[in-house]
């Protein structure tokens, strides 16, 4: 990799899993890092990154912190699911307000929600994005306004993933039933079915491909749009057999998902009812078509999957069964994912 010219990445969400992860990757790639956190004490401490204390809400605040970067790493959401009607919206808005005055490439990390079971089992760039939920109608509506904008010369990057986990913790399936952060693991607690296939993407491995895709800016188009197929498990089964394999526990309890009491909370609870909304991603298969990524890239960086669950735990501080030890990562590369 050449890098002729300091290049500088604005993140929004740095304190977030895939927010620290991407901009990790981007300072691998040589880029200069310039992370918008609200609170500075929760991002990765790097004396190499410049911190800008604001809030995504703030519209001068962002359009401040962007002057100068080449781009602009969308990677905020609301905290547990709460206030995406009112927040997703004006946070996506103002990020493309910066990008018009700095000239930056947003970079979007996408999600299926976008989409509805017609669409199904293989998800294509091009699938048709009719989803059912609040979720899904406000992802489509956020990839609407960058396409919108990409007539005003405004350019912007998604890449679509399953289901994140990795080492930094976040609001994700992994560490909410899987396992729990820095807690003893005594049995996991998985929301799909035996026979459903489930998307999952080690997020080392997406912040990897971002890295490498706008190594290619002059290969992108204004409006860019890939699918990363990630850990596929085909049958429900792969992600919580390697868990077990990486904990040494052959036979750790295996719960499923009290659906049902989700639902009698859910009325008090708007994590509940956004999280209950998710059901019908487990409960029929959707996989990312890749094909086009691949073929632009080469390949798809990957991680294996025992490697990726056991660097997760361990970046989690999840106790394993035996002898009460805490989770130890294999030797991790240090400066790229494997292709």
């Amino acid at each position: 990799m050449t890098v002729s010219k300091s290049r500088i990445a604005l993140v929004i969400g740095a304190q977030g899993g895939v927010g620290a992860e991407t901009a990790l990757a981007l300072a691998r790639h040589g880029w200069t890092i310039r992370a918008l956190v609200r609170d500075p004490s929760k991002a990765p401490r790097r004396s190499d990154w410049r911190y800008v204390v604001g809030d995504a809400m703030d519209r001068d605040t962002v359009v401040e912190a962007a002057r100068g970067v080449d781009i602009i790493v969308h990677a905020v959401n609301p905290p547990g699911y709460r206030g995406w009607k009112r927040l997703v919206l004006p946070m996506i808005d103002n990020t493309l307000a910066a990008a018009q005055v700095s000239g930056a490439r947003i970079l979007l990390p996408g999600t299926i929600y976008n989409y509805g079971s017609d669409a199904y089992p293989l998800l294509a760039e091009a699938s048709p994005q009719k989803p059912k939920t609040r979720k899904g109608k406000i992802r489509v509506d956020m990839e609407a306004r960058l396409e919108a904008a990409s007539a005003r010369g405004v350019r912007s990057l998604i890449l679509r993933a399953g289901d994140y986990f990795g080492p930094r913790a976040g609001a994700n399936w992994f560490c909410q039933g899987l396992v729990t952060p820095g807690k003893p693991l005594k049995a996991m607690t998985y929301p799909g079915q035996r026979g459903i296939g489930h998307a999952w993407a080690y997020l080392p491995d997406v912040a990897e491909t971002f890295a490498r895709l706008v190594d290619r800016e002059q290969d992108l188009p204004v409006f860019a749009r890939f699918h990363f197929d990630g850990q596929w498990d085909a049958d429900g089964t792969a992600m919580t057999s390697a868990v077990r394999r990486v904990a040494g526990a052959p036979k750790l309890p295996i719960r499923a998902l009290p659906w049902g009491v989700l639902a009698l909370i859910a009325p008090f609870n708007e994590t509940m009812r956004e999280m209950i909304e998710m059901k019908p991603l487990w409960r029929q298969p959707a996989r990312l078509d890749n094909r086009r990524l691949v073929d632009f890239l080469g390949a798809e960086p990957h991680t294996p999957l025992d490697q990726a669950v056991a660097e997760t735990m361990a970046g989690l501080g999840v106790i394993l069964p035996q002898a009460g030890r805490p989770a130890r990562s294999p030797s991790r590369p240090g400066t790229s994912r494997a292709a």
